[in-house]
């Protein structure tokens, strides 16, 4: 995660509270009413520190549809936001209070705080799990920081602005979905969601939270798994670093007991070596995680400590097979987009992230493409704990449109850069895809949008060189590790005939667009999305209303003839020797998009136990000889 400053004067040193349980009401000041917590858990498990404060709840709110919000002094006067809403739910959802769905241009925030006095000489960075698009925030008056983009986490260094007793907190996000320049995912830029768009996101839609920080502390640690040799590579960046100071790792099993550690004068980007005897290899059928523990020393002085974990696990191609700790995968996948109906892009609790991932296992599925939005990182931390594989994707559409845009492919490529920084550590994340379906930029200026493809591959190598890259899903591709097309063929006859000839060394082989895309080249090759078929309650292929003008769209009829159709298309790409893998449209069904496995209020339209017979049946390629 990155931390913005703006120059400040000298510290101020305070002290905050041991932290709070999580769950349990938080005092925001002396006299204050007591503030529910919502979505109360630690919103960082893979790099967890104690000294935390959860600041989700109700705040004062309100729209600044003339963006003179700062120029009136509102940071140091709130008085004129009217309305209360509940972090960290958009206020374009129900869980907000708000629910107002018409564009948004600007909203701001307030709430008060209290720094607690036990954190003596600590710094204390205010962080934001997501804020869409253009945040700036203020304490006591004072801007304490600017961050652009949508998706990607941030905080910002507020220890400066901090006074003893109360604190003001404001916060303004500016949005523009029509701009063309910001990555948007799947947000509607018409009044009402239609096709295959939906209801906008605008400002806070994941935690905030404060956290203290000692006064040199480890900023992050890279943990790279190395199966192979039996042992978890170790990259630790030190803020502040000063002479004396070492780092620490020491490495537990899930059931606490200690394996291994090491210890290290601590330059920052130093590589260690962290050894695991009698490896425990992650996977879907084992997914084992060890639990780490970081810690900044001078002497024997403790400094520093960040709780995290790891997964001993190996992805890796060879040839047209992707390979899981040396062995052949197929990647049967869902398409998931993270949408939810009363909290859009938040889910409502942590407990139903969770769900969703179990909802998917239930019907075959062994892990999903996370389609135009960047999930936050509490869903990866379930799919560690449950073995669920996953590409990590970006919300392309909207900023790059048109690739000849300079400032669209700037904003793209540095939110990305946030996004991969932040999640790479994950083992449940097997490939990154920067992007989807470019065929309207690489229409538009064919030069432009090759040139900013491949830039952006070039930037998430040097990133992260452990992962597949698939640079452009399913359509226009440049330069691809993994060949994807998009097909929502419901005829199996003509599904089958159109990938009979795909083999690593045939070249005439399905593209989508093959007048603009880079030529197979024997890569694993992926029907990264196929199905979309189309079953509601009333059994017929009839538009059904949803609400708010929308008509539910998509293929089929009854619900039998639909399992008999998806079976017949996920058998053809399953029983074919050289196709790697799959991603089925899609896990729920989403506002007027009815086509998932499941309502979008997560309940089953289908028979689950036959669903998993065919999504989970042994595919051709795993089984073929190396």
């Amino acid at each position: 995660m990155e931390c913005f400053k703006v120059n400040l004067s000298k510290h101020v040193r305070l002290r905050i509270l041991p932290l709070l349980i999580a769950g349990a009401a938080l005092m925001v000041g002396a006299g204050e009413a007591k503030s529910q917590i919502h979505r109360p858990e630690h919103p960082r498990p893979q790099f967890h520190r104690d000294s935390w404060l959860n600041l989700n709840g109700e705040w004062n709110f309100g729209f600044d549809p003339g963006f003179s919000g700062a120029e009136k002094d509102w940071p140091k006067d709130a008085s004129r936001l009217d309305k209360k809403i509940i972090v960290p739910f958009c206020p374009e959802s129900r869980l907000s209070g708000i629910e107002h769905t018409d564009f948004i241009d600007e909203v701001c925030y307030h709430r008060k705080f209290t720094i607690p006095k036990q954190w003596t000489g600590k710094r204390v960075f205010l962080h934001f799990g997501a804020v869409d698009y253009d945040c700036r925030a203020w304490v006591n008056g004072t801007l304490v920081g600017r961050h652009y983009g949508g998706s990607s986490s941030f905080c910002f260094e507020i220890t400066n602005a901090l006074r003893n007793g109360k604190n003001d907190l404001f916060v303004c996000a500016l949005d523009d979905v029509r701009s063309d320049v910001q990555p948007a995912g799947k947000q509607s830029r018409e009044l009402e969601s239609h096709g295959v768009v939906y209801t906008r996101v605008t400002g806070i839609w994941q935690t905030v939270w404060l956290e203290a920080r000692p006064e040199s502390f480890i900023k992050s640690v890279r943990i790279v798994p190395d199966l192979d040799n039996s042992r978890f590579i170790l990259i630790p960046v030190i803020e502040n670093y000063r002479r004396g100071l070492e780092f620490q790792a020491t490495l537990f099993s899930a059931e606490d007991k200690k394996l291994s550690s090491v210890r290290s004068l601590s330059a920052n980007g130093a590589a260690l070596m962290l050894d695991v005897k009698n490896p425990r290899p992650w996977s879907p059928a084992d997914p084992y995680l060890y639990k780490l523990r970081f810690e900044l020393l001078r002497g024997k002085e403790v400094i520093d400590v960040v709780n995290s974990y790891g997964g001993l696990r190996k992805f890796h191609i060879e040839g047209n097979k992707f390979y899981l700790n040396n062995k052949p995968i197929f990647l049967r996948f869902v398409l998931d987009q993270g949408y939810y109906p009363d909290g859009i892009w938040t889910a409502p609790s942590d407990k139903e992230l969770k769900a969703d991932i179990e909802m998917s296992l239930a019907v075959g599925f062994n892990g999903a493409r996370l389609h135009q939005k960047v999930f936050e990182e509490r869903f990866h931390y379930w799919a560690d704990r449950l073995g669920y594989l996953t590409w990590g994707e970006f919300c392309d559409w909207g900023g790059i449109r048109s690739f000849a845009n300079p400032q669209g492919v700037h904003n793209h490529q540095r939110e990305w850069r946030e996004v991969v920084m932040r999640d790479l550590n994950h083992p449940s994340i097997v490939a990154w895809t920067p992007f989807n379906e470019t065929r309207l930029g690489a229409k538009q200026n064919f030069e432009a949008h090759r040139r900013a493809v491949q830039e952006t591959v070039a930037l998430t190598r040097a990133l992260d060189p452990t992962r597949p890259i698939n640079d452009a899903s399913g359509y226009v591709h440049v330069e691809t590790d993994i060949f994807t097309v998009h097909d929502y063929d419901q005829n199996p006859d003509t599904f089958r005939e159109r990938y009979a000839s795909v083999a690593p060394d045939e070249r005439e082989v399905f593209i989508r667009f093959p007048e603009m895309s880079a030529p197979y080249e024997g890569q694993p090759y992926v029907v990264d999305e196929y199905g979309g078929t189309f079953w509601t309650k009333d059994h017929t292929n009839q538009p059904e209303k949803t609400g708010k003008g929308r008509n539910s769209w998509g293929y089929g009829k009854t619900s039998k003839q639909v399992e008999d159709l998806v079976e017949a298309l996920t058998d053809i790409l399953l029983e074919h020797p050289h196709i790697s893998g799959f991603t089925y449209t899609q896990l729920t069904d989403i506002e007027q998009e009815v086509n998932g496995v499941y309502t979008y209020d997560r309940k089953p339209k289908f028979n689950v136990e036959r669903l998993k017979k065919i999504f989970g049946a042994p595919a051709k390629i795993e089984k073929a000889r190396d």
